[in-house]
């Protein structure tokens, strides 16, 4: 099941905002930024290149793998903010597992897994 599409950053526009005035962070498999939006929403976007797989299957079968990756941690996620997630060729052979760990590591170093209120750990 595909993410809720108000969930979703769609707008190349946005996309471009959020890479210019965003900030970012990577990993092995994945390239995190993020924007405030000043929206009272939170907004998650995928990017898989060309460079990851000429087959258009391909990358968004990587792209439903990171939103099924990204859904159990969106509710602990603070409103206004808009998120890219960008696969490096190394997530193409990757299972889900293996990126919801990467995601949750990448999330908290940008602090935004631990901006919520209550969240003690």
């Amino acid at each position: 099941m595909a993410l809720n599409r108000a969930l979703r950053l769609r707008k190349s526009s946005d996309f471009q905002r959020a890479r210019q005035q965003g900030r970012m962070l990577t990993s092995r498999l994945l390239i995190l930024v993020w924007a405030p939006n000043n929206l009272t929403t939170l907004r998650v976007g995928f990017v898989v290149s060309k460079r990851i797989s000429k087959r258009a299957v391909e990358r968004n079968y990587i792209k439903r793998l990171l939103g099924e990756a990204v859904r159990p941690v969106l509710a602990d996620l603070p409103t206004g903010w808009d998120i890219i997630l960008s696969a490096k060729h190394q997530a193409s052979g990757v299972d889900l597992s293996t990126l919801k760990e990467d995601i949750t590591t990448l999330l908290r170093r940008a602090r935004l897994l631990d901006q919520v209120p209550g969240a003690s750990s």
